[in-house]
């Protein structure tokens, strides 16, 4: 999948898959947090971001 995604452009960083119980609601914040924190850290998606200029 990874190298599918890097393909079309977009960074490994970008993406996460996890299985989460319905039953591991804290699990469940950490690891939004956490990707939302890595995702945050990247800059912008060159190829996916129109130029207004």
């Amino acid at each position: 999948m990874g190298n599918l995604l890097e393909h079309i452009g977009v960074e490994r960083d970008r993406v996460h898959f996890s299985w989460i119980s319905s039953a591991e609601a804290t699990k469940f914040v950490d690891v939004v947090k956490e990707i939302s924190n890595k995702v945050k850290e990247l800059e912008p998606n060159k190829k996916f971001v129109k130029d207004y200029n």
